[in-house]
């Protein structure tokens, strides 16, 4: 493995010119869908006491600094109030807003500026700690075209309903709207159910929805890009045999598990699978009808419906089949272990950490200062450097992440600003490891490190192995049976683990 790659540059463009302010994204992970802005004058009477109106989670701004008396407008702790000018309303997004947003995206990136002051038309104030500078699109299916023919063969009965469901007027009413996904695609399953008494059995009505509940998430759960190949579906049977212990055995309120039986309250809880958060379901598709017919020639969702195809029938002997099912599915492991594997870990996904970087530090939301010229830095890692007077000069951290490691690169985009020291603690990061895995694995020099959840150390980890046909990637190849292995302590990419408590 590659050491994480450092590189120096200078500042791009004018040399007393900084970057403007991205578009960026409202976002509170599992928080509420509203989130309130202030009139910039009561605020600097009062603080945050009495919002002016709210904008919904997924809306995207341009935020500047409202200067008043010369100061920009901060809360006592220094966190800046940042004024905006509206991008994307979540609340009324169309399919078009998606170009408007990569196209101001786009258009951010070239400009630089003397300094981030509003001007004077900017008249509200919004908590900077709840903007990022997020760069997915909202997320919308593309129109519906004639009917084709079907591609693929269904496989059973609650397949045939499932791709019903993804055809049908109520789950294209799901995707209407940017904001509400995860409670409209519930509601839009229950008026489906409605519309087709007699049709289908309830039984199988409750079961396919289930099951499109559980295949969505251990689609979107796991690691896209690796399409068709045997880790990838490997790794989404270990995501849907973690919802199933959830949803029988371990059934448990705090994790989403209404009654035995419920996968679907398991595998959209929000704080349990994060893919199901607001904003998160407004980018990435995971509610959308990606099994319509129409779209079977179309590449994402072609890739998208091959990957379902091929991990189907073990996702749905997982959740409905017997013992027998899981030991045949999952071989070499004790069925104790099995019933009682709840959690996983992702370690690409999780938190970065830099151990080689004592003064790296990420910034929720921070003034920096040069002379008569102020800049917002917020949600964003920075290089602090030397002390100066109200706090430190600093540059640019920026990580790019890679297969096998994180590029880091070290800019000075604000030569002589200087950040608000009360932002600035450079406390050491707690469980940081290479890879995120424990000591004592060989994997040479290690080109990331990753946070690790007090958890994970609770249980026990494994390795489960999957014999199924591997498709490559692109889910275009021949079929080729493999034997996988997803886990263990030194796997870099996925560990479960059986027993958390």
């Amino acid at each position: 493995m590659k050491r994480p790659l450092l590189i120096l540059a200078a500042a791009p463009g004018l040399a007393l010119a900084i970057p403007a302010t991205p578009v960026m994204t409202l976002y509170q992970f599992n928080g509420p869908l509203d989130i309130p802005y202030y009139d910039a004058d009561a605020f600097l009477r009062n603080g945050p006491a009495s919002p002016a109106g709210t904008l919904s989670q997924g809306s995207s701004v341009i935020p500047c600094l409202v200067l008043k008396n010369g100061q920009p407008l901060t809360d006592a702790t220094g966190t800046p109030y940042v004024g905006f000018k509206l991008v994307v309303d979540s609340r009324t997004a169309t399919p078009a807003s998606a170009e408007k947003f990569k196209q101001a995206v786009a258009e951010r990136k070239t400009l630089v500026v003397a300094n981030h002051h509003c001007d004077a038309s900017v008249r509200h104030v919004i908590d900077v700690r709840k903007l990022y500078p997020m760069e997915k699109a909202p997320f919308f299916d593309p129109p519906r075209e004639p009917a084709r023919r079907p591609v693929r063969p269904d496989q059973g009965e609650l397949d045939r309903i499932v791709k019903a469901f993804h055809d049908s007027p109520q789950c294209e009413s799901a995707n209407g709207s940017l904001t509400g996904r995860r409670s409209a695609l519930a509601r839009a399953w229950d008026q489906f159910a409605r519309a087709n008494p007699g049709h289908w059995p309830a039984r199988a009505l409750e079961q396919a929805k289930q099951l499109d509940y559980v295949m969505r998430t251990a689609l979107f759960e796991g690691h896209l890009e690796r399409g068709c190949n045997a880790y990838g579906a490997c790794e989404r049977n270990v995501i849907a045999l973690s919802i199933r212990n959830r949803g029988k055995e371990g059934c448990s309120s705090g994790q989403g598990c209404g009654a035995p039986g419920d996968f679907q309250g398991v595998a959209s809880k929000p704080s349990q699978y994060n893919i199901w958060d607001e904003y998160l379901t407004q980018v990435t598709g995971l509610t959308a009808c990606f099994l319509r017919q129409d779209l079977s020639q179309t590449e994402r969702y072609a890739k998208l419906q091959a990957m379902y195809a091929q991990t189907l029938p073990d996702v749905q002997r997982i959740l409905f089949g017997d013992d027998a099912d899981l030991r045949e599915i999952f071989p070499f492991v004790p069925l104790t272990d099995l019933k009682s594997l709840k959690h996983y870990y992702h370690a690409p996904a999780m938190g970065k950490c830099f151990p080689g970087h004592e003064r790296a530090e990420y910034i929720t939301g921070a003034v920096a200062r040069k002379g008569r010229d102020f800049a917002l830095i917020a949600n964003t890692r920075i290089q602090v450097e030397d002390r100066a007077d109200g706090g430190y000069f600093f540059r640019d951290f920026l990580v790019t992440a890679k297969d096998d490691r994180d590029e880091i690169r070290i800019v000075d985009n604000y030569p002589g600003f200087v950040i608000d020291a009360r932002k600035v603690d450079l406390k050491p990061t707690a469980r940081c490891l290479p890879y995120g895995i424990p000591a004592g694995c060989e994997f040479g020099e290690p080109g990331r490190y990753r946070t690790t959840p007090v958890w994970l150390n609770t249980g026990r980890p494994l390795e489960l192995r999957c014999h199924l046909e591997d498709r490559g990637e692109n889910c275009q190849a021949p079929p080729v049976a493999k034997t996988v292995g997803v886990g263990g302590r030194c796997d870099t990419q996925m560990r479960p683990v059986a027993g958390v408590k």
